[in-house]
C-alpha cells in the first residue's frame, strides 16, 4: 500500500519544517463586511486545534518556548497581517498551557 504524503508546515517560532499534525494553527477569522464592502468587524484571532477553522493561518509548535519566540518577534502579526492585542496573546498562551498538561 502506498504511503500518504504528510503536508509540512513551518513553525513561526523556531522556523523548523514539521508535519502539520505536530503543530497548532493560529487563525484569523475572515472580516465581517457590510453590503458596500466596508469592514464592520475584524476577524478574531484564536488557536485552531482541529485545523479546520476558516481564515488565514500560521503554525506554531506545541511548546511554549516557540510561542514566546513568535510573540516576541511579532511573527504572528506579520503572517496574519494585523495587530494582535496582548489580551489575545494571553488567552492563546493559557489555551496552549492547558493543552500541554
Amino acid at each position: 500500500m502506498k504511503q500518504r504524503k504528510m503536508p509540512l508546515r513551518k513553525c513561526t517560532g523556531c522556523g523548523e519544517m514539521k508535519e502539520k499534525r505536530e503543530l497548532i494553527r493560529v487563525v484569523k477569522a475572515p472580516d465581517v463586511k457590510d453590503e458596500a464592502g466596508n469592514v464592520i468587524k475584524s476577524g478574531e484571532i484564536s488557536l485552531d486545534l482541529t485545523g479546520r477553522k476558516p481564515g488565514r493561518g500560521a503554525y506554531v509548535c506545541k511548546n511554549l518556548s516557540c510561542f514566546e519566540k513568535a510573540r516576541k518577534a511579532r511573527r504572528f502579526e506579520r503572517s496574519l497581517s494585523c495587530k494582535i492585542p496582548d489580551e489575545v496573546y494571553e488567552q492563546m498562551q493559557s489555551e496552549l498551557l492547558s493543552i500541554q498538561t
